[in-house]
């Protein structure tokens, strides 16, 4: 009897001990597998500005690249904000990021936050827009062959005017590298054309900061109506700066009488070469922009050599393209 009491209160205590020690190795399992399915590490990335879309896909493609290998991804939005800008970099450190990427607000004023990261040893990289300040080191950079674009800028311009020529607007973003160099490759096309013209010559007769956003597009062409009621053209840096200028235009009366040739080739712009309100633009592929540089930052994760600068060629997107773009209404 004593034994049988013995074996009922025994029996389910040795199970439950069998239990238990089943399960340390399946214990360990689960965590390795937990640990497995962590994230490697966290890169942030500051944006220009989240309100304009070409930028929203490269923070799109960056954390699909990212999170492909393993790694989260912090978005913030610039805001066009070069303070709030190096707020947001002075927060990633805080939080110990992996790497950075900027599109810097301001091209030589972010050099200060930058250089923050490369004392703290977060290796930093830009794409789309560049820093070119003084002792800021960047890692890499990704971004169009925004000097081609330009050019092919100014051969469309010089398609669009014809023989007649006449006055530009040229829209700018004069803080950004990358619309720098855009003008600039304007400017070297529309220059040459105009050696050896004593007729028909395109003149640029004003450059002004649209901000690259539509109500600022929008002003710098109404202010530049009104001192040249005669103008031609519209160089616009980007898309948005582009569809407010349009938005002037029609507000005076003038969409017939000026050509805009733009930049970029969102869905938006797209649209709009398709209905005739931009003439053409150089195209960008913000979602490869996106891609690539993620790909060069896990390439410096493993030791190997990445290129200083990586470009990727714009193409020029007129109305026949938009007419049979199937991605299009």
């Amino acid at each position: 009897m004593k034994r049988s009491l013995l074996s009922i209160f025994t029996l389910p205590f040795v199970c439950l001990c069998l239990i238990f020690s089943g399960c340390g190795p399946g214990d360990e399992a689960a965590t390795s597998s937990d640990d497995s399915a962590k994230s490697k590490g966290t890169i942030g990335f500051s944006v220009l500005t989240l309100g304009n879309p070409f930028f929203s896909v490269i923070a799109e493609n960056v954390r699909n690249e990212a999170a492909k290998n393993g790694y989260d991804v912090i978005v913030v939005d610039g805001d066009r904000d070069v303070q709030k800008q190096a707020n947001q970099i002075d927060d990633f450190l805080t939080k110990g990021v992996s790497a950075i990427i900027l599109n810097p607000c301001d091209r030589i004023s972010i050099g200060t936050a930058v250089r923050k990261a490369n004392e703290a040893g977060v290796p930093v990289f830009t794409c789309d827009l560049k820093c070119v300040a003084e002792g800021a080191k960047v890692t890499s950079h990704v971004g169009s062959d925004n000097l081609q674009g330009g050019r092919l800028a100014g051969d469309a311009m010089i398609e669009a005017l014809g023989e007649s020529g006449g006055k530009v607007l040229v829209v700018h973003f004069p803080q950004a590298n990358s619309c720098q160099l855009r003008v600039q490759g304007f400017k070297e096309v529309i220059g040459a054309y105009n050696q050896g013209l004593v007729t028909g010559m395109i003149e640029v007769v004003a450059e002004l900061d649209g901000g690259g956003v539509r109500d600022e597009g929008y002003k710098v062409t109404e202010d530049t109506l009104q001192a040249h009621p005669d103008l031609a053209g519209i160089f616009a840096i980007n898309d948005p700066s582009a569809l407010g200028a349009r938005a002037a235009l029609e507000k005076a009366g003038k969409q017939d009488e000026v050509k805009i040739v733009a930049f970029d080739g969102q869905p938006e712009g797209k649209q709009a070469i398709k209905d005739g309100k931009i003439f053409a633009d150089p195209v960008q592929f913000p979602d490869k922009i996106g891609t690539k540089t993620v790909q060069l930052i896990m390439a410096y994760f493993n030791g190997e050599e990445v290129p200083e600068e990586v470009l990727i060629p714009t193409s020029l997107y007129r109305r026949e393209d938009g007419l049979n773009d199937p991605s299009l209404d």
